[in-house]
């Protein structure tokens, strides 16, 4: 099966979280998340109007959907994956930015503030309100995705070829900590070392560290990165797990004076790793046009259910399958046959084929039905 990491080769990817440099607040991850949103109101409100339901209640509608979300989702994290840590800190529960979110935490709840929703616009029923809700959810799931992908986060297990994506953002972070005054870190895949692919996965991975010329003289200077840098890439948790520097030999690198910095050139290996994020987003970016394509063919034929039923079983089933290629996000899952995200997952698949069951049965709506929402 042809992969987007047999397209690129491998990819050293280290990009800065946030979206402008030096304006650390706002980062990618905020920002896709925020912009899913935005766009799927204004697809809500193109929906309502070619239904015939008055738009208005989309912002309505909205603000229900962003708190069940984040609330959802965090509390989704907090149960499922890390009870203990955050029951014995309850105050660490609010600190969302800290990371930490579960999507089948969110689908409880936003399918919770929609039942909550749908009670108080009698002309809306539970079902026809999920069944447009879906169409969107799929859309800004791919985003949030993309965000975790710009974070360098929920990444995939090792490929075992030279093919997929070092995660070198949480290696350069730390070396920016160094003793030395460090004034940048820079990893990429350097140009002269394909004679060091040998199919196994570790790649070759160079680090650029600028250093400001100070107080240290130029053979402390060495032995200091001699030893810290190689603590750096061997020693922390993050390093071992996407890096492949030999701890046993001494640290590979050139030391050049660029007049007003020294350049070192750190000469490490990586471990090529599947960017499930991607494969992710673009799962859920081709459900969302699937569900879009058939509501746009149908619109109010669509019997209740159908889409909640067809979300549960692509999203979730997808989701079962691509956490085969995740890494474990936290340390209970080692070992288990299934992790914690394809456990829930099973559940939801199941609830969707009974509901696409009983919605086929009850066949697509006559013409006549168009606007009424019921």
């Amino acid at each position: 099966m042809l992969s987007i990491e047999s397209v690129l080769n491998y990819i050293v990817w280290s990009p800065n979280p946030s979206v402008f440099s030096g304006f650390e607040r706002l980062r990618w991850y905020s920002l896709l998340f925020a912009l899913g949103f935005i766009i799927s109101q204004q697809i809500m409100i193109y929906i309502y109007n070619k239904e015939g339901h008055d738009p208005r209640l989309v912002d309505k509608l909205t603000i229900y959907m962003v708190l069940s979300t984040i609330i959802g989702a965090r509390l989704g994290h907090v149960l499922f994956y890390e009870p203990e840590k955050y029951l014995s800190n309850p105050i660490d529960i609010l600190k969302v930015w800290e990371g930490g979110l579960a999507s089948h935490g969110a689908a409880i709840a936003i399918l919770i503030a929609l039942y909550m929703y749908a009670r108080k616009v009698p002309a809306q029923s539970y079902l026809w309100v999920v069944d447009r809700i879906v169409i969107v959810v799929a859309m800004t799931g791919a985003l949030i995705r993309i965000g975790n992908l710009m974070n360098s986060e929920i990444g995939g297990k090792p490929t075992d070829t030279d093919s997929g994506f070092v995660f070198a953002r949480d290696a350069e972070e730390i070396l920016e900590t160094l003793r030395i005054p460090v004034l940048e870190v820079n990893a990429y895949k350097p140009d002269n070392r394909d004679s060091e692919l040998k199919g196994s996965g570790i790649v070759p991975v160079n680090f650029d560290i600028k250093v400001e010329k100070g107080a240290y003289e130029e053979a402390d200077l060495k032995r200091t990165l001699e030893t810290d840098v190689k603590y750096v890439l061997t020693r922390f948790r993050s390093s071992q797990k996407y890096l492949a520097e030999n701890p046993d030999t001494p640290l590979n690198y050139q030391f050049q004076d660029k007049g007003d910095h020294y350049l070192v050139t750190v000469f490490t290996s990586g471990i090529s790793r599947h960017p499930t994020q991607i494969y992710e987003a673009i799962s859920y970016f081709i459900i969302f046009l699937i569900l879009y394509g058939i509501w746009h063919r149908y619109q109010s034929r669509i019997p209740d259910g159908l889409f909640l039923g067809l979300f549960l079983i692509s999203v979730f089933g997808m989701r079962f399958v691509w956490e085969f290629l995740k890494e474990n996000q936290v340390e209970f899952e080692e070992g288990l046959q299934l992790n914690m995200g394809q456990t829930l997952s099973i559940p939801l698949v199941i609830g969707g084929i009974i509901l696409v069951v009983l919605a086929m049965k009850k066949g697509f709506k006559p013409e006549s039905t168009q606007g009424t929402g019921s």
